[in-house]
Formats: C-alpha cells, structure tokens, sequence
C-alpha cells in the first residue's frame, strides 16, 4: 500500500487567474502548500497535478514534483487520479490511499492529512474519508456557499447540501449540539474506490448541487468524516493573498522567536 498526497492546480480562474503563481511572502502559492503537504508523514510522495507548464516550473523550483493533466479533466478528482497514474506510469493501486488537497490553502496543518489517511488505514469499511468543522452562526447555516453536512452516529456521511441541513423544525438551530457542521475541500481516497468513481458519469444530486461528493453517495460509498476545529484559510481572491500573506510572515516570524 502506498500513499499519495496530490494538489491539483490549475493556471485558470475566474476570480483569480494565474492564482497558484501568486507570490506570497516571497514563494508562490502552490510551493506553500506543497512545503505544508510535504510534513505530513504518512504520505509516501507528494505530486502537483496541473495543466500549465509555468505551475510545473514553479514546483520543480522548490523541489517538489508536478505532472502535467489534460486542462479538460471534468473535476480535480479525475485530475488526481490521472495524475496519478501517469506520474507511476500504470495504475494506481486498489489499497493505495490517495489524498487529494486543495491547491489554494498554504496553511493546511498536515496533522488533518496525517488523520484522514489514518481513518482509512484502520478501518476498511470507509471508501473515502473527508473533513467537516463545526457551524457557529445562521448565516454560515444558510449560505449555499458553505456546505453542509449530515453525519452518522460513526461520523460517516450521509449527506452533503447547500441547504441548511439538518433543519430543526420547532427551534432556532443549536449550534453547539455539534449537528451543524461545514465539510471543508479535503478528500481521501481508497484506490479501488476511486476507480469506480471516476468511471461513473455526474448524477442527478451532483448536477443539482454541483457537489462531486454526491456522485460516492449515490453509488453507495461509505464517507468517513474527520472533525476538526480549523476553518482553513483558502486563497480565492487577490484579497485573500494579502490577508493569507501576512498570516504567513506573522508564523514566520513566531518560528523564528521560537527558535532563538
């Protein structure tokens, strides 16, 4: 059994183009998080999955390892999984774990990484695993940016939705039962499984939701959830850059203060 921690990172963005090249406190963002990516220990090789050859210089630069995807992949699940297979020159294999971790957050802790792979390698029932963090106010609860999850009494999912979910039908929403959770953009993958998951078309939940997740729902997979306490900080807008910025040069300079 091996491990893979792949990043997909695409050139493209509406919001932000040009995005994991965006020069944060002196690297670009996608060595930031390759460099956070990397301590995880549980991960046996970390690979960038892109469609741009200035991503693929800018990794190689800082010594990480990038593979070059087609640019009409339908989702970064495929991305990953074709990256994967092209970086072993074969396929990947049905106990491998692969990890799939978003492109715009340098500030991932690698101990979330450590505990998604964990949850697969001690439980075999779990094809995937992913993370959700608490909800703490109505609005978060009622923005269809944020989605949201319904857990079993294992922690497993059993559904992802736009929609404020699970609905109290008499009372304001308690937010600290802990039945109001965010899922965060962190996937874990058993190899048998994301095979099947990527030979399977989009779903008619998927469609409407526009929710990838959906589709292992709809198949029957069984989705481990990880909780954590951390929101994560992405990168979506040049605003972010400068705001992630600064959160970067600030634990800089307290592990310098650290290390006097």
């Amino acid at each position: 059994m091996r491990t893979f921690g792949i990043i997909p990172s695409r050139f493209g963005s509406s919001r932000f183009p040009g995005k994991p090249l965006a020069p944060l406190a002196g690297k670009p963002l996608v060595a930031w998080v390759v460099e956070a990516v990397r301590r995880a220990k549980s991960l046996d090789e970390v690979l960038v999955a892109t469609d741009d050859e200035r991503i693929v210089a800018a990794v190689e630069h800082c010594g990480g390892v990038a593979v070059m995807t087609p640019s009409e992949l339908p989702s970064g699940t495929d991305r990953i999984a074709c990256a994967a297979r092209k970086h072993l020159g074969g396929d990947f294999g049905d106990d491998d774990i692969l990890v799939n971790i978003q492109g715009d957050e340098p500030l991932i802790d690698p101990a979330l990484i450590e505990r998604l792979v964990r949850r697969l390698m001690d439980d075999s029932r779990w094809d995937m695993a992913t993370a959700v963090t608490p909800i703490r106010s109505a609005d978060d609860l009622a923005a269809r940016t944020v989605v949201k999850v319904v857990l079993d009494r294992d922690d497993g999912a059993l559904y992802f939705s736009r929609a404020p979910i699970p609905c109290n039908r008499d009372a304001a929403p308690d937010f600290a039962s802990g039945l109001y959770v965010r899922h965060l953009g962190i996937y874990a993958y058993r190899g048998a499984f994301l095979k099947r998951y990527i030979a399977e078309p989009p779903c008619a939940l998927e469609r409407t939701e526009k929710l990838e997740q959906l589709r292992a729902l709809w198949m029957g997979a069984r989705i481990a959830v990880v909780r954590t306490e951390d929101e994560g900080v992405g990168v979506d807008t040049p605003e972010d850059a400068v705001r992630v910025e600064r959160l970067l040069l600030a634990r800089q300079q307290s592990t310098a203060a650290d290390g006097n």
